[in-house]
């Protein structure tokens, strides 16, 4: 099958996406808004940039049931910062219920029984139940699309702090993958976990090094 994206609408365009471009990290994405209000949501459309300066990336779209910004989104850009915590097996359920579309006023913290803590150094708090939080500061918002559903923003984010639970870090700085046990996002109401592990040495570079 040979397909233009033109010729077919948003929404499934978005099924083949998700469909094909798997497994996705997950950002369980804290924010909080100006007046006080916390906010947790979950994000697939998410990844590692780089580590000088250390930068993660989320995509919060617009909301399909009005198309209006969603929280996270006004509460980033409004504050600048955000956490990202990880997504781990015991916490899908938890993490689903937050995934609902809901007023701003709903706290999804305690919609879901889960248990914020003050961060070190960003006002959003970080969520005690996930072995991971990275504390960000925003970077950049990179607006993609005309705003209309199917739209999003790129929101790129400076770690400035990071929390790992001693359980699955070694003295060397090795992630114990099977112990932080991370899910990752597929299509529909599908979901992934680690499964088996392949190892592949990369081959040594070609590029001669570069002289001083």
């Amino acid at each position: 099958m040979h397909i233009s994206p033109n010729d077919l609408p948003t929404r499934e365009v978005y099924k083949l996406i998700t469909g094909l471009v798997v497994p996705r990290p997950i950002a369980w994405v804290s924010s909080i808004s100006p007046d006080g209000q916390p906010n947790l949501a979950p994000f697939s459309f998410f990844n590692a940039v780089c580590s000088r300066p250390p930068t993660l990336l989320f995509c919060p779209g617009v909301r399909g049931v009005d198309v209006a910004p969603k929280d996270t989104y006004n509460n980033v850009k409004a504050t600048g910062e955000f956490v990202v915590n990880i997504v781990t097996e015991n916490l899908l359920d938890a993490m689903n219920i937050t995934a609902t579309e809901l007023p701003s006023e709903i706290n999804e913290f305690e919609l879901a029984g889960l248990t914020p803590a003050p961060s070190t150094l960003v006002k959003p708090p970080l969520l005690v139940e996930s072995p991971v939080n990275f504390e960000c500061r925003v970077s950049n918002i990179v607006p993609v699309g005309d705003g209309g559903k199917g739209s999003a923003w790129v929101v790129l984010g400076e770690i400035v702090y990071l929390h790992i639970d001693d359980s699955i870090l070694d003295e060397n700085y090795h992630v114990n993958t099977r112990a932080l046990a991370p899910v990752g996002r597929l299509a529909g109401p599908n979901y992934a976990t680690i499964g088996e592990i392949l190892s592949f040495l990369r081959p040594p570079s070609q590029v001669p090094p570069r002289q001083p």
